[in-house]
């Protein structure tokens, strides 16, 4: 009995050895599983990183035996490449779900052109590869289906005038393009580079595509449809055909360019700088003025679907889809017909008009010449035509209205103002009238000299007869921390609150100098410049109880005050004093008085010469005028260059005649 013992395993002992087998090899068990599992979500969260980064041969390396048998690198790299670069996914997220044996269940969400995805999957593993099928992509997906992607494009809002009129809308062109089986070879290919501004090469390149038949139309061009000659020009060349085309046009042209701005294809920077907006190669982008200010309101948001298709192209499962929103229409304060009268009348010169009504500050005319038009953008301007307004030298792409100007004698009133605000000029006294005049002999050979000096020299006949040295002696008068307090009342120097980018008007470029500086800038000369805007604001105050209004463009805009610069009782007497430059047979825009019609305003003139004794310079000519009462309320201020030998601002003036009699008609 002992020996059978001796030689048997204590059964108590034994069942302990069992239970310690089982126990080892459960965990064994589990730490297989734990470790397998572990693995296959590494192997997919790796295969979804590599995803997100488009890395799509080395995802390949991720497949099965098994499934690299049914699909080769090539046809795998295409595949996924085509599909996730076409709906332009981005930032894929994964969330595994649960774990079954060799099956992970897991959610995928992303980004692309139509919105977010967010769809729930399942991969099954070869250990730790993962069996791939088109499945893998999205479940609803077969080998033999596709996903298609279809975009539906949104309207660009319009631009409208005050009265609804269509400053830029959607307009009709002609694509012009060839037919291949229709041609005469290459040889019309010079004749036809030299109609549409193009080279023959670039026309050689184009038709050299692989993808052109002998029927298909491919474009070379869009032109206008105003332009019959070259209509009939053009479709004398076999194998030349005109097709209507949408695009943004312009109605008004020359008048409105630099306002409204013009559109142009966008560039690399541009897709780079406005990536996830929604624009591609082939968009559009406004590239100056509104278009260009309001680009994000007025481009609106495209419409694209994503949906997967099966082989006879029924569509099978929709993935996203993004409606569309159509672009909003922008309403600006402009008179259009003003606007086009005042370009009409400085067309041939080098101007800026700005009118205003002066009680809400909307802008109701904004016009720079010369100038270009909008148009020509929109259509494809050739190189001759963009190298002949890059080198013209009146300078048709600068925009005036936005640059600050030497005022010459329009900045009289303000000093007046100025001197009366701060109660430092008393507007009755008689300063004396001379032609000529300095300080004292530490002004050296420098004089003030003036064409006009009135007797009594008090501030109503300065302003009357624009005498620059009466304003000369008000200046130091005034002194010039009075000045400047009275420059910074009327936001001189600051930046301009308005829809569209301004040049900031100076009263110096850094401190004043000297007393001579000072005096000169009492009539308008020294370091000081005006932009339009602000000048038409200002002058708008006298005629507004001294309230400076903000300029505004938009008429959705809420009017604002900008400044309350002069006081009511300084502001009625400087626009009497400004009826009487218009109203008196002696005022220097006398040739401007309307019978029956109460009118102020003022000339000047800016001249712009390297010293004193410079006779070669140039000269500025201003005209700003206004409406008194308020039943037509308006200001006009127009700067024009070169006005020496033209008349000086007397041209200004007698070219206002016009836009300004029609607008009150």
């Amino acid at each position: 009995m002992n020996d059978v013992y001796t030689n048997r395993r204590n059964p108590k002992q034994l069942i302990m050895i069992g239970g310690g087998i089982v126990v080892i090899v459960t965990v064994a068990i589990i730490a297989f599983f734990l470790l397998t599992g572990d693995s296959k979500e590494k192997t997919l969260k790796e295969y979804y990183s590599l995803l997100s980064e488009h890395k799509y041969e080395e995802m390949y390396t991720y497949l099965s035996e098994d499934s690299q048998t049914k699909y080769s690198k090539e046809d795998f790299v295409k595949r996924n490449q085509n599909i996730y670069d076409g709906i332009e996914a981005s930032q894929i997220e994964i969330v595994i779900d649960s774990k079954e044996d060799q099956t992970l269940k897991y959610n995928v969400k992303m980004n692309t052109i139509a919105g977010e995805i967010n769809f729930e999957n399942q991969t099954t593993f070869s250990g730790d590869k993962i069996n791939w099928d088109d499945s893998n992509i999205f479940p609803d997906l077969k080998n033999d289906y596709k996903v298609r992607i279809v975009e539906d494009d949104a309207s660009r809002g319009r631009i409208l005038d005050r009265n609804g009129k269509v400053l830029a809308g959607q307009g009709d062109a002609y694509s012009v393009g060839l037919v291949r089986g229709k041609l005469n070879g290459e040889n019309d290919y010079t004749k036809l580079a030299e109609l549409l501004g193009l080279t023959k090469e670039g026309i050689q390149k184009t038709m050299s595509a692989s993808w052109i038949k002998d029927d298909s139309f491919v474009p070379l061009k869009t032109i206008s449809k105003s332009d019959a000659s070259l209509e009939n020009a053009l479709l004398k060349i076999p194998g030349v055909k005109l097709t209507t085309t949408s695009v943004r046009s312009y109605p008004y042209g020359e008048a409105t360019s630099h306002m409204i701005g013009y559109m142009q294809k966008v560039t690399a920077e541009d897709l780079e700088k406005h990536k996830g907006e929604g624009y591609d190669e082939n968009s559009y982008i406004g590239r100056s003025g509104i278009e260009s200010a309001y680009e994000k309101d007025l481009k609106g948001k495209d419409g694209v679907a994503i949906y997967i298709v099966d082989a006879e192209g029924e569509r099978i499962k929709t993935l996203a889809n993004q409606e569309k929103e159509n672009g909003k229409d922008i309403t600006l304060t402009i008179d259009i017909t003003l606007q086009n009268n005042l370009y009409k009348s400085f067309e041939k010169d080098k101007s800026a008009s700005v009118a205003m009504n002066p009680e809400n500050g909307e802008v109701l005319a904004l016009v720079s010449t010369p100038t270009f038009d909008s148009n020509d953008f929109i259509l494809g301007m050739s190189t001759s035509k963009w190298d002949s307004l890059n080198n013209d030298k009146d300078k048709p792409l600068s925009n005036r209205f936005k640059s600050s100007w030497v005022p010459g004698s329009t900045m009289k009133p303000l000093t007046g103002a100025i001197g009366l605000n701060t109660k430092s000029l008393d507007s009755s006294k008689d300063f004396g009238a001379a032609m000529k005049w300095q300080k004292d002999s530490s002004w050296g050979s420098y004089f003030v000299t003036t064409l006009h000096a009135p007797n009594p020299n008090n501030l109503k006949n300065a302003l009357v007869y624009s005498d620059n040295v009466y304003f000369a002696k008000a200046a130091l008068s005034i002194g010039k921390d009075n000045l400047i307090k009275g420059y910074k009342d009327m936001k001189i120097g600051e930046d301009i609150p308005f829809e569209l980018s301004l040049n900031k008007s100076q009263y110096t470029s850094g401190d004043f100098k000297d007393d001579i500086q000072v005096a000169d800038s009492g009539y308008g000369q020294g370091q000081i410049l005006m932009n339009p805007v602000q000048m038409a604001s200002i002058y708008g105050a006298f005629v507004n109880d001294g309230k400076m209004m903000t300029p505004h463009i938009i008429k959705s805009t809420e009017s604002k005050v900008w400044s309350e610069a002069f006081s009511k009782a300084t502001a009625d007497e400087i626009k009497n004093d400004l009826i009487g430059v218009i109203g008196d047979s002696n005022g220097t825009a006398h040739s401007f008085y309307h019978n029956g019609l109460t009118l102020a305003g003022k000339t000047g003139t800016g001249e712009i010469k390297a010293s004193q004794d410079d006779n070669s310079g140039t000269e500025i000519g201003w005209f700003t005028v206004m409406t008194t009462d308020s039943l037509k309320p308006i200001v006009i201020s127009t700067m024009v260059e070169d006005v020496k030998g033209r008349g000086g601002s007397g041209y200004v003036v007698d070219h206002m005649k016009q836009p300004f009699d029609s607008y009150l008609k």
